[in-house]
């Protein structure tokens, strides 16, 4: 009987399933034996399509109509992509859905199709593998965006299944090696796949899987150590990176991932090329060590991003308990080697690298849908969410490496005297402004009943569910007008730019706190400024010449400190201003008590008859 709930892994090199059995998890496998269905697509002209192994074969023949590594392709924009394209023999286009919103396209024959649809393709393929259930737990990187989380869950949706989970694959990988089963213990999983690499650091105790820290590289996998050596090929052929020749790039590529599997188990292997219509005919022996020394840059790129998962952490490489490797590029002996002497303990690898995140998304299905193991799984949020402020800051709600499921709530205002719209501007970054962050979307709070500046008074609620996925909701109390939005990015974060946004916001710490505290402090002259303008209107003229001339002057001092941006300046003025309107302040009190004695003695010689 097939099951009707599995685990999936969505690889960008192979896909593949699993379910449990008897309290086990069973990779799902064909009548050859075998688990993995390579992610690959490929369109015919009459429309048929192909998925897995028999588009694979034709990869060689036909590499314009054929789709690989799809996985790398989504949550990005075409931008992010122009280190790939060169190596990429299929059209990748962008379109733009909204003005804020930009969708990649495969464009094949013809026809486009966006990651999401060639996802769902491979998807399918692995759910009739296994039986066509109806439900699945999907993996992705732990350092995947909001973007590329939506993205995959829609992928799942298209393909027929209904998504219960979207979990992080280092956390899945711990639970197959039944990591959970300690009582305690702290485990680092580095988890380097075709295209994205991934350091997780968990604490296990009494059964709660607690995500500390993660960090990682959503385009790093073994599609660069094939790159590098297609490279090499292309160097000493004369060959333009710029050559986009679909047949040659398929060519390189099947013969670079064919020598980098050889050199696993041998000293040496022969890159060959044969290629009789473009009269090309190439071979040259390629050792294990110069392999190696092409792998370095890509290989220390993986470690760097472990030291900052332990530092997130706030642990040292001594007090991790237990290593675990995952994705098919740790079968390299190189990384092996790198990851064990980096750690300085042997890590697991007793279970098969490219099965184990689909074996531990088994498990997790299997609790969500009754199963008998206790156990609670707590990932965290990888970069800090928040929305935009008066002046362009950002007011941060939620902060990186967070447990997920999380909320908060924060309670706004409007600067405007009757603003009946308040736009929620929502960002995601570490540094102190808008300008410095990552736009993740907008929407707008209306119908607010007008009422003078900063009367109403707005919650702003983010909620991140434990997918990850992210909703903004805003409510104002008064009148109980409220709107929310799902968060679906216009594109995903790059490598570099994820690193970039934590680190620049230590070395800016002290330049964003100033620029920050500027633009809330003039804020709040700005409003000073409206209000003494009001009252100077009303009742000005019962001023003594002295005081009067005080309050022009503290003023002017005010208008011309907010026009610069020295905080100490922009202080000293609000304050000048605070103490010079005090007589002022008085007479405003003293206003509005005779006008208020004056109605009730109104009321006295007038009584309504009811």
């Amino acid at each position: 009987m097939p099951p009707t709930v599995i685990g999936i892994d969505l690889g960008t090199t192979f896909s593949l399933a699993a379910f449990m059995e008897h309290g086990k998890p069973v990779v799902v496998r064909d009548g050859a034996g075998v688990a993995l269905v390579p992610s690959v697509i490929s369109f015919h002209d009459d429309g048929s399509v192909l998925v897995g192994s028999p588009a694979r074969q034709r990869c060689l023949s036909d590499p314009e109509h054929t789709v690989f590594s799809v996985k790398r392709l989504m949550g990005k924009t075409l931008a992010e992509l122009k280190e790939d394209l060169p190596h990429i023999p299929y059209q990748v286009i962008e379109r733009e859905v909204e003005p804020t919103r930009r969708v990649l396209h495969v464009k094949i024959g013809g026809r486009e199709h966006t990651p999401e649809e060639l996802s769902a393709l491979i998807l399918q393929e692995v759910r009739r593998r296994a039986g066509n259930p109806t439900k699945a737990v999907i993996t992705v990187p732990a350092y995947f965006d909001d973007t590329q989380r939506q993205a995959t869950r829609d992928a799942g949706r298209i393909a027929g299944l209904d998504v219960l989970r979207i979990i992080n694959e280092p956390t899945a990988a711990a639970l197959a090696y039944g990591l959970d089963q300690r009582r305690t213990g702290t485990v680092a999983v580095y988890d380097l796949g075709g295209g994205t690499f991934d350091c997780s650091i968990l604490s296990i105790k009494e059964g709660v899987f607690k995500v500390l820290s993660t960090n990682g590289d959503t385009h790093l996998g073994g599609d660069d150590f094939d790159r590098a050596l297609m490279t090499l090929v292309t160097r000493e052929l004369g060959i333009a990176q710029t050559d986009r020749n679909p047949e040659l790039l398929q060519h390189l590529r099947d013969q670079a991932e064919r020598v980098k599997i050889a050199l696993s188990n041998n000293v040496s292997a022969d890159y060959v090329l044969e290629l009789p219509t473009q009269h090309l005919s190439y071979r040259r022996t390629i050792t294990r060590a110069e392999l190696e020394e092409l792998m370095r840059p890509f290989v220390d790129r993986s470690l760097e991003r472990c030291r900052l998962a332990l530092r997130d952490a706030e642990l040292t490489i001594k007090e991790i308990d237990e290593v675990v490797l995952v994705g098919g590029s740790t079968r390299v002996p190189y990384v092996r080697q790198r990851v064990e002497e980096f750690f300085g303990r042997k890590p697991h690898t007793e279970l098969n690298p490219e099965e184990v995140v689909a074996m531990g998304a088994a498990i997790q299905a299997d609790i969500l849908t009754g199963g008998r193991r206790h156990l609670l799984l707590l990932d965290v949020v990888p970069l800090s969410l928040g929305i935009e402020t008066l002046g362009g800051a950002v007011s941060k709600l939620i902060y990186r490496n967070t447990t997920v499921p999380c909320r908060a709530t924060e309670r706004f205002t409007t600067y405007v005297d009757n603003q009946t719209g308040v736009d929620i501007n929502i960002y995601q970054g570490e540094r102190e402004l808008t300008k410095d962050c990552r736009s993740l979307g907008r929407f707008k709070l209306s119908g607010i009943p007008p009422m003078p500046a900063q009367m109403a008074q707005i919650d702003v609620t983010f909620l991140i569910d434990a997918n990850g996925m992210l909703t903004v909701s805003a409510k104002e109390q008064r009148s109980g007008q409220e709107a929310k939005v799902t968060v679906q990015p216009g594109q995903g974060l790059s490598d570099e730019e994820v690193e970039r946004l934590v680190l620049e916001s230590v070395e800016h710490a002290r330049e964003d706190f100033q620029a920050r505290r500027f633009i809330e402090l003039k804020n709040k002259a700005e409003i000073t400024v409206r209000h003494t303008e009001k009252g100077l209107a009303s009742e000005g003229v019962h001023l003594p010449d002295d005081q009067r001339k005080r309050i022009d002057a503290a003023l002017a001092w005010t208008r011309q400190a907010m026009q610069g941006g020295d905080v100490d300046h922009l202080q000293e003025a609000t304050d000048e201003l605070a103490n010079a309107t005090l007589p002022l302040a008085e007479l405003l009190m003293n206003a509005v008590v005779r006008t208020t004695l004056q109605d009730r003695r109104m009321e006295e010689v007038n009584p309504s008859t009811l």
